[in-house]
């Protein structure tokens, strides 16, 4: 038996890394006397895999953890019994037991949502905004990209399929934000970093990641309606996020 687990990662907890967030979670397992299934043989370990891991400094509402069950428990109580050992800024927001034939979250994954906050101590352009618009309207925006195996220059702008000024950014005192809905998973990843780093450089101004805090709203997977592709969230919401959500 699967299960699917969404929950979010806020406050200290942000700066958790993905192996110690695993470490985290089997834990809290135990704690909870879970019914979560082992895997067999002389080593048996919990059986449970991240849909697209964080990194270190991104807050998050829409992270997944597929688990394995050795029993079935209620949803409802699975989230209360879970919520019960979690420690601050790690809340359980549901859970939802999975068809057999269900892919896992990881192999599912093709898009997420971000929101890109300034830094207080970043001074950006007073004209910022004009240059974002800018910056977006280009079909090509290209970055070096390095791997273990190669490096080569790939065009960005394809993998960012949505973006907008939320309605709060356009005041003076309002705090600079960007919406952004970027390919993510096995076959194409782009993260909201590469392109502020990339608007950075398209501006002229030094890049570092300490000017921008990074929140993933959600992450989605591809749905075939009718012959229409749609993204879906993990764990089958629909989520349109407005202006008035994002401020």
């Amino acid at each position: 038996m699967k299960a699917r687990i969404k929950f979010s990662k806020t406050g200290a907890v942000k700066f958790i890394g993905h192996l110690d967030l695993m470490r985290y979670f089997q834990k809290a397992m135990r704690r909870s006397n879970f019914p979560i299934a082992y895997t067999g043989g002389m080593s048996p370990h919990m059986i449970m895999s991240f849909a697209a891991p964080l990194g270190i400094g991104i807050t998050s509402e829409g992270e997944y953890l597929d688990i394995g069950l050795d029993r079935f428990i209620e949803p409802g109580k699975a989230v209360e019994v879970l919520n019960s050992v979690m420690t601050e800024g790690i809340r359980v927001l549901s859970f939802q037991i999975l068809d057999e034939s269900e892919k896992s979250g990881m192999a599912l994954v093709s898009a997420a949502d971000y929101l890109v906050r300034f830094s207080p101590c970043y001074h950006s352009l007073p004209d910022w905004m004009d240059q974002w618009t800018d910056f977006m309207s280009r079909p090509v925006c290209s970055v070096i990209k390095e791997t273990k195996a190669e490096t080569k220059k790939i065009n960005i702008r394809p993998l960012i399929y949505l973006w907008s000024l939320p309605s709060d950014t356009l005041r003076n005192d309002a705090e600079h934000m960007i919406f952004m809905q970027t390919a993510s998973g096995s076959r194409n990843n782009l993260k909201p970093e590469c392109v502020m780093e990339a608007f950075c450089r398209f501006t002229g101004n030094p890049y570092s990641q300490d000017d921008f805090r990074v929140h993933r709203l959600e992450i989605y997977k591809d749905m075939i309606i009718n012959g229409t592709r749609y993204l879906t969230g993990l764990d089958g919401s629909r989520c349109k996020w407005t202006e008035e959500s994002l401020s």
